[in-house]
Formats: structure tokens, sequence, C-alpha cells
């Protein structure tokens, strides 16, 4: 871990008050990147990601990997004296990133514009299930449910079963990578126009992937088309999909293009195929997807998975093993690239989390510092940045305000 790393957001100064995974995530991706990221927690009880497995024994393990880069303080915003605090630190601070039901924070006086006459050129990062308008605004809102309300699960699985859903927080991590992306935009136009103040950004958790669907939306509005469940690339690319080799093990394949499949056909030494014409393109091939199906798989099974990689990599066919976890610790490639690296822990004595991406050439992000315990930071942040003495904040500790 190193302090002195200098990332392309170092200078800047986030109050990160939201919760488990989605809003947090994008602090965290900020954070990676070189931003003061200080964590608001409840006194005594701390995010609710401190609480949520996996566990070993009981350390949560998510925690160390979601929550790097952040200096956590424990302090009430509910309370009165929680808020003159807070008010304070978001004087110093460019954004404030929540995630509370649409109204939580006018509830407790501490709406956007209250906020904005404490800092004019404040930025203000609202994340929740629906939005901040519209008639499901007030609804409770998880990653789950906002994917099935997305219309992502309605297309996952087999058609003749139920739907899937993604077995993990697939869209609360999309949503963090909007908000991170929301985030520097919002603070490079306040920059670049020295006389703009602050505004709000705001998303619903399922705005993350409709806007990633525009195939669904074209087709529904232009065809009438309903897409149902498929396990593979329907109805966009021939071959393409998940397959099983010789030695039971499991690739997925896409031959997107006409030029790919061209490439596959010669190391399959099927050159026939490219003269066929219901295969000859990737329309005629999507017409007859069945019988190009049966070809492909047939193929594929008659190879061994380290021999098919070898003939496609030869030849520029896109194709992956399909690997888990342990497969992904073992990978060259993987440690090359140093995907995965280490990092002390306070109880675990050092635990394996993502590095961070994107990589910067000039000013490179970094895992400046581990994932906070709850409070570690309190001193630092309220006595030393805002001028509290000691006294002070144990009376406040004793409150329950910190």
């Amino acid at each position: 871990m190193d302090e002195s790393t200098h990332g392309p957001l170092t200078g800047i100064r986030i109050m990160d008050v939201s919760t488990m995974i989605a809003a947090p995530f994008g602090a965290t991706l900020l954070a990676d990147l070189g931003a003061e990221v200080i964590k608001v927690e409840i006194p005594g009880q701390g995010d609710t990601l401190r609480h949520v497995g996996p566990w070993k024994d009981d350390e949560p393990l998510r925690w160390p990997g979601l929550s790097r880069n952040k200096k956590s303080i424990t302090l009430d915003i509910r309370t009165e004296e929680g808020k003159v605090i807070f008010k304070k630190l978001v004087k110093r601070s460019d954004l404030v990133i929540e995630n509370f039901r649409p109204g939580t924070l006018e509830r407790w006086d501490l709406g956007y514009d209250i906020l904005k006459q404490v800092n004019p050129r404040l930025i203000l990062v609202r994340v929740s299930g629906y939005g901040q308008t519209g008639p499901y605004h007030d609804k409770a809102g998880f990653g789950t449910p906002g994917t099935a309300f997305s219309g992502y699960t309605y297309l996952q699985g087999y058609p003749d079963r139920p739907p899937v859903s993604p077995s993990f927080s697939l869209l609360d991590y999309i949503t963090g990578i909007y908000v991170a992306f929301a985030s520097t935009s919002a603070l490079y136009h306040r920059d670049t126009h020295p006389q703009s103040e602050g505004q709000i950004v705001e998303m619903g958790l399922y705005e993350s992937l409709i806007r990633m669907m525009e195939f669904l939306i074209a087709e529904y509005d232009q065809l009438g088309k309903v897409r149902e469940r498929s396990p593979s690339l329907s109805g966009h690319s021939s071959p393409g999909g998940t397959y099983e080799t010789k030695d039971g093990k499991w690739v997925v394949l896409v031959a997107s293009t006409d030029s790919t499949f061209n490439r596959l056909a010669e190391a399959m030494k099927r050159t026939d195929i490219l003269k066929d014409p219901r295969y000859y393109t990737n329309a005629e091939r999507l017409k007859n997807n069945a019988g190009m199906e049966e070809i492909i798989s047939s193929w594929i099974h008659e190879q061994t998975q380290a021999e098919l990689l070898m003939k496609l990599d030869d030849v520029g066919v896109p194709v992956s093993p399909i690997y888990s976890i342990e497969d992904i610790f073992h990978d060259p490639h993987y440690r090359a690239r140093e995907n995965i690296v280490e990092i002390d822990h306070p109880r675990l004595g050092s635990i394996k989390i993502p590095n961070v991406v994107p990589r910067f050439s000039q000013t490179p992000g970094a895992i400046r510092h581990r994932a906070p315990e709850l409070g570690e930071h309190n001193e630092e942040i309220l006595c030393q940045q805002l001028g509290l003495t000691l006294d002070e904040l144990n009376r406040l500790k004793e409150k329950g305000v910190i």
C-alpha cells in the first residue's frame, strides 16, 4: 500500500454517506484514483455492508475490497450536533454521495437546498431504487428487484424454466460505475466553468441496466418483438454460446462478424459452409441457427479444451474457457496483470482483493490504505481537520453523536 501515490483525482474530497454496495462502490472507484473519501457511518453500527457475507468466522470478507482507500468517521447526522459537524465537512468537500430513499435527507433538514447554502459548488450524487421522481420513487429498492424491473432478469435462463437472477449483485456494481462516471463528469463541468455552481446527479438502480439494452428497446419499438429467455446470444450472433469440449470442460465462443466466422470455418477445415446459402452470412446463420449450432457443437466436442483454445487463438476467433475463481487464481495472465493483490488485514493477517483499474500511465491509482475500522479516522478528521478538541470528541461520543 502506497500513501504517496497521487492518482488523477488527488485533491478531491468526497463525503460518502451511502450504505451497502452501489453508491459505496462508486465512491471506492473514486478513492482508488486518488480522491479522499470520508465514509460517514452510524455510531456503534456502521455500514450495513459490515454485516453482510461471506464471512470467515465473524470477519466480513466483502468489506476489505469494497471499502479500501476510505476513511471512516462515526457521525449521526440525524442529531442536531451531528448536522452541524456534517455541514462543516460539507463546506470542505466537493461531493456528497448518498443512497437513502428519496426524501430522507430532506426530512433530516440536509436536503440539497440546505447543503448548497453551505457550499454552493457542492455536487450531490443520489442513488435510489427507482430514482427521485416517478410513481415508484418511494419504493424500497435493492439490486435484485431492480434487475428484474430493468428487463434483464426476463432474458436470463432457458425458455422452459423460470427466469434466473444474477448470482451476485451485478446491478449494484454497474450502478457504482455510473456513480463514478457521473461524479467525474460533474466535477469536470464545475471545474472547467469557474462561475458555475454545483448540481444534483441522480439515478435509479434499474436505469443502469436498461441503458445497456438499447437493442431490446429498438427491437420492441420497431418490430413489436418481446425477446424471451435464452442462455446464449439469441438474435445477436450465430454461432455464439457455451460449448462442452471433449474433456468435459466448457468454453464460450462467439463469431458475430462474417470475417470471424470465415476464420472459424478455416480452423474447422469446413470452408465448404462458407458457400452454403444457409450459413454464409450472420443474418442467414441466425435464420438457421439450430443447424449452425449442431455443426459447431459437434466439432468442439471432438477437441480437448487446450486443443480448441490453441486452434482458435491461432486464427483470432474469440473464445475463452469458462473460469471458476480457482482457475482465475492460477491463471498466468491474471498474475502478469496483477489483477489480484494481497493487502494487510488487522485480524486475518492478509487478504486478497481486486487491484485498481483502469491503469493510468502518468497518474496511477493505488490501494493507499486498507478498508477502515469503524470510526478509525474520527480524531484525524474531526480534530485535525475541523479543530475539535479531544474533550469535545469524548463528549460527542458519550452523547452518541459519534
